[in-house]
């Protein structure tokens, strides 16, 4: 038995229950989640496409534990393993894991979409649905070997949990995704975790400008910190943030990056960039609405591209993140501006909600 944040319906806060964890079936893992970081997908979920036939779900998919059981066929970890949850897999043997060009896996939760009678969780009698094969607002959670990255055992769970998600993310996206070159001048739409997580990636790759675009002016300080040179606010100019970009830059950025989950941002972020070679990688998550741009926008040289976290091999990506945070190389803790316990998921869900933090994070048991 095992505590959990339910959400038993779209647009209603998460309820504390005591869930059953079945135990790990063949190729499975059951873990002890130590910490859990809340992600604006978590919220775009439970507030936005609100899919009914979703629900009931334990959300939460950012986060780091410990191997507490192994099922049958487990080769690859045992009890006491320090692991984070992967939302993307890494089978190894698909054509997509064997490519060099991408993150993607064909044995993913998004292709086999867990049907709800393959749910490890029970509650009421009611089987919960699993979210991003990983659902991490709760003690215990059940996932597929192939969905687990094992890290150095000295790392620290309630600062690396970070790495499960958002950090990946951004970082990514610019390294892995736009290629960032050294010398370029990037712009970043958006400055919550995966934002300022791309500005980190875009120093990191030697950008010499990095231009970071919110309309909370509140999020500008802690940009600072990550690798931000300049800064712009949507509502300072009466003419499109492109425009305003362009004429900054001598015509748009290299390589822009949007981080926020809006078309309309979207599409401001592709026309931010020069023509002949800009770049713009879309991160924010959202399936609700269509893009759009001209032609033109296109046929003049730009390359609008994706980034699904970060474009990093999970099992491969994820323990050389935590090597490079334990080596000094990447920022973590500076993300974190709360810490509360499971039992204040709603409260932090108002605090996500409102802009009022860059990163919560949640611990299941507490002291």
């Amino acid at each position: 038995h095992s505590t959990k944040a339910v959400a038993w319906e779209p647009n209603k806060p998460l309820v504390i229950e005591d869930v059953e964890v079945a135990p790990p079936q063949a190729n499975e893992v059951r873990i002890k989640i130590v910490a859990t970081g809340m992600c604006h997908t978590d919220l775009y979920i439970l507030f936005e496409s609100m899919k009914k036939e979703s629900f009931p779900m334990i959300l939460g998919h950012e986060a780091a534990g410990i191997i507490e059981s192994v099922g049958p066929g487990v080769t690859e970890f045992q009890p006491g393993d320090k692991v984070i949850p992967l939302f993307i897999s890494q089978c190894r043997e698909c054509r997509f894991c064997k490519s060099p060009k991408t993150n993607q896996c064909e044995k993913g939760w998004i292709e086999t979409q867990h049907v709800l009678k393959d749910s490890r969780f029970t509650c009421k009698g009611k089987k919960i649905e699993q979210f991003a094969g990983t659902s991490t607002f709760s003690q215990y959670t059940v996932v597929n070997q192939m969905a687990v990255a094992k890290i150095d055992p000295s790392a620290p769970l309630d600062k690396v949990c970070l790495i499960g998600c958002g950090i990946c993310t951004g970082y990514g996206a610019a390294v892995n995704t736009a290629k960032v070159e050294p010398g370029s001048t990037c712009a970043v739409f958006g400055l919550g975790a995966v934002g300022l997580a791309a500005v980190m990636g875009c120093k990191a790759a030697g950008a010499k400008k990095i231009f970071a675009v919110d309309i909370n002016p509140e999020k500008f300080e802690k940009a600072k910190v990550f690798g931000a040179t300049d800064f712009v606010n949507p509502k300072d100019y009466d003419k499109p943030i492109s425009q305003v970009l362009a004429e900054m830059t001598n015509g748009g950025v290299d390589y822009s990056l949007e981080c926020v989950g809006n078309v309309e941002v979207m599409r401001s972020a592709l026309e931010s960039c020069v023509k002949g070679w800009g770049i713009s990688v879309v991160v924010g998550w959202t399936e609700l609405h269509d893009v759009a741009t001209r032609p033109v926008q296109l046929i003049a040289g730009r390359t609008w591209k994706g980034s699904m976290f970060g474009g990093f091999k999970g099992k491969d990506g994820v323990p050389e993140m935590v090597k490079a945070y334990l080596g000094k190389k990447l920022l973590v803790d500076e993300f974190i501006t709360h810490n509360m316990t499971l039992d204040q998921v709603n409260d932090a869900i108002e605090l996500m909600k409102h802009g009022k933090c860059i990163r919560t994070v949640l611990n299941p048991f507490p002291q």
